[in-house]
């Protein structure tokens, strides 16, 4: 307990006869403060050795009172109560003595702490002197050995060698007999030797100046004779331009646009030089004309030239000056090193990097839609990749099922087979992913396009996945042999998203367009009606329990287009799972089906649902229509519908139930074969199960009786009903 602790305390309140007394201390405190300063003072004179002596000693004294004292109280007795308060009064002086032994100890460890406390402050001082010392030391370190490094301005100046000195310089300047024993005086001789010469040098220099002042004044007069035959020159071109548009030979736009292909990169190059070239060969020409430009195809360079000049010049040599010491470390503590996650961004931004120029290809169509391509050329990757955009001549009302239909990320999805465009065809790009940590390319595609493999070898590019090259290099001849079948595959996929854009919107209002030239495919009268028609997800179309003899055969991949069709006809209702590949009309859709009648029936428990799945996927060549074949997808709808109306009218009747049938059997469907058979099949759809009829026309088919093709023919049947001929396929 300290004096500042004691000081603080309240005075005591002693109260006498009632009367209150504040303020006024005992001699009880008095003797107690001056008791407690004392034990201070006594703490430098007592030897902590002899107070821990104590204080074992006191310990054990406690112990052997209480153990006497637990001793007598067991055994109990008349005097053992005096002799226990005896012991209890020892005990209590020794308790005494141990509080007066702990207040002693705290005391030595406060004053132990303070003197810790100083020597530790002195300790910091002389640190801290030392440390400015050292500074010191090493400022002058420094300062020495840029004196020591110190290179005077003669040591730079190639001096000519000894001997050519002693050959060459007259003897008032070499003084052999002066220099030769002594290097000091050498070199200064040498010096003037120097300065002689320069000063001849600077004489001759003077002489080469005027000389190149007369010629330059003569450059300038050819100079001004040129510069004004140049406006002639232009305005000689810019009258030629319009004759230049007359007979598309656009000379003055593809010498700019020659001049702005130097700086492409090689694939690039390749790629302009190939697709104009094969834009002039497709072009509509005359014998005796020209090339021109052909109008369905345009090629042009986009970008910043001065970007790519500046890629190809050397980086220039950046030399620091000179400062003082003492700056050079401050700049240096106050860089901050910029972290591994910041480093590894900028190392994937320069890795994926883009050339500053791209070529843009715009391929027009008949419907005069056209298709905006723009490559790029990846330059640490060594691989191109393209931008795709479809404007049309009109604005498309896009229905919601369409929506990726002209979807830059889908619309050139695999237009050659397998090629999906989502990963690098370069195979030495995966070692360099590993070093910056990309794992995929897939995730970047979006912003710089897609690398599709025809694109590389639009560009003259090709990665042998045998034996991998360490360079490879744009090859003219690899972009001329897949030029042509590329632009045709262009332009068909184009119409064809076009096509089944139109198609959907009138789909999604329950409309099945067919065109004139294929109705004679269909009865004049059909019932089912197309209810919806939406686009579902792939894992949706996968968790169908219809369709898993689809996605088991592998043919529902994650880059074909899905769809659910609905088509009713009074209380039965067909759905139908459409597989749409993205190589639609060549690869036809794929139907499955599963029809809500009497209980639930697909191809796995009901035969005829899988042969009108049959009717619709096998035999699709018949649905095609007129070349190219877009109206097959609607067509197939068309048939499906049809052949619900077959299926429903042929079903058999239960005869228990009362009243009309909900289907009731009103068409007759004949079957027409050639000429030479001079012979039709034909009856009418009363009694007879679908089944049946499919079996008939089997039998027609094993008959080797070949079927015949415009099928059109009209007439009235039974009451009020139309009849109608359909060629009903297997």
């Amino acid at each position: 307990m300290s004096s500042e602790s004691s000081k603080k305390r309240k005075p005591k309140v002693i109260r006498s006869d009632g009367a209150p007394a504040e303020g006024k201390r005992t001699r009880s405190d008095t003797e107690q403060e001056g008791k407690y300063y004392s034990e201070e003072a006594e703490v430098d004179l007592r030897d902590p050795g002899r107070d821990y002596e104590l204080y074992k000693y006191t310990c054990q004294e406690l112990q052997r009172l209480m153990a006497e004292i637990q001793d007598l109280k067991s055994r109990g007795g008349k005097d053992a109560a005096v002799e226990i308060e005896d012991r209890r009064i020892q005990s209590c002086v020794h308790f005494m003595t141990l509080k007066k032994l702990n207040r002693l100890a705290h005391i030595r460890l406060k004053k132990g702490r303070d003197q810790t406390h100083e020597a530790k402050q002195k300790v910091d001082a002389y640190h801290l002197q030392l440390q400015n010392l050292l500074y010191e030391v090493m400022h002058l370190q420094k300062e020495i050995t840029k004196c020591l490094e110190f290179k005077s301005k003669h040591e730079e100046i190639d001096l000519v060698s000894l001997e050519e000195f002693y050959k060459e310089a007259p003897p008032d300047i070499s003084k052999a007999e002066v220099t030769m024993g002594d290097p000091h005086q050498q070199t200064l001789a040498r010096l003037d030797w120097e300065l002689e010469q320069r000063k001849r040098l600077a004489e001759k220099y003077r002489e080469c100046l005027s000389n190149k002042e007369k010629i330059l004044k003569e450059i300038e007069v050819k100079k001004e004779y040129l510069s004004s035959l140049q406006p002639r020159l232009n305005s000689i071109m810019q009258a030629s331009l319009p004759v230049q548009e007359y007979l598309f030979m656009p000379f003055d736009q593809a010498h700019k646009q020659y001049e702005t292909a130097r700086h492409l990169p090689p694939p690039l190059y390749v790629l302009f030089v190939q697709a104009t070239a094969y834009g002039q060969a497709c072009a509509h020409r005359k014998s005796s004309q020209p090339p021109r430009q052909d109008k369905t195809l345009s090629v042009a360079i986009e970008g910043s030239v001065d970007e790519a000049k500046a890629l190809f010049k050397p980086p220039e040599d950046s030399q620091d000056d000179e400062s003082d010491s003492d700056a050079e470390e401050e700049q240096t503590t106050k860089r901050r090193r910029p972290t591994l996650g910041v480093q590894l961004d900028d190392k994937r931004k320069e890795m994926l990097k883009r050339h500053p120029l791209s070529v843009l290809l715009d391929l027009k169509c008949k419907d005069d839609s056209v298709l905006h391509l723009t490559f790029y050329y990846l330059m640490n990757l060594n691989i191109m990749t393209v931008k795709a955009k479809v404007t049309t001549a009109t604005e498309l009302i896009t229905p919601i099922s369409a929506g990726d239909l002209l979807s830059p990320d889908s619309v050139l999805s695999c237009l050659y087979p397998g090629d999906h465009g989502k990963k690098t065809p370069n195979p030495a790009n995966q070692y360099q992913f590993d070093k910056v940590g990309i794992l995929t390319l897939r995730d970047y595609v979006l912003d710089l396009g897609h690398p599709y493999l025809w694109v590389q070898k639009l560009g003259g590019l090709h990665f042998p996945k045998e034996q991998p090259q360490h360079t490879v290099i744009a090859d003219h001849s690899q972009s001329a042999s897949h030029m042509e079948t590329t632009m045709k595959l262009l332009k068909t996929r184009v119409q064809s998203r076009l096509a089944l854009h139109k198609q959907f919107a009138s789909l999604e209002h329950g409309i099945v367009p067919v065109t004139s030239d294929c109705h004679y495919l269909f009865p004049a009268k059909v019932v089912s009606r197309l209810v919806k028609w939406v686009t579902i997800a792939h894992e949706d179309y996968t968790e169908l329990h219809f369709t898993k003899d689809i996605v088991e055969a592998g043919l529902a991949g994650d880059t074909n287009l899905y769809y659910m069709a609905l088509v009713e006809r009074g209380t039965a209702k067909l759905q139908a799972a459409v597989v749409l590949n993205p190589g639609y009309s060549s690869i036809p859709p794929i139907f499955q089906l599963c029809l809500n009648w009497k209980g639930e029936k697909t191809n796995n428990n009901d035969d005829n649902i899988r042969a009108m799945e049959s009717e619709v996927n096998v035999c699709y060549k018949e649905l095609c229509g007129p070349r190219p074949g877009h109206q097959l997808l609607t067509n197939q709808l068309q048939r499906l519908c049809v052949l619900l109306d077959v299926y429903l009218e042929t079903e058999s009747h239960d005869d228990s139930v009362e009243g009309p049938k909900e289907f009731p059997q009103e068409k007759m469907c004949l079957r027409l074969f050639s000429p030479t058979v001079a012979a039709w099949w034909g009856w009418q759809l009363d009694g007879v199960v679908f089944r049946d009829l499919l079996s008939l026309l089997c039998l027609c088919e094993t008959s080797a009786l070949p079927r015949s093709q415009p099928v059109a023919a009209h007439f009235q049947g039974g009451s009020s009903h139309t009849a109608s001929v359909y060629p009903l396929l297997v």
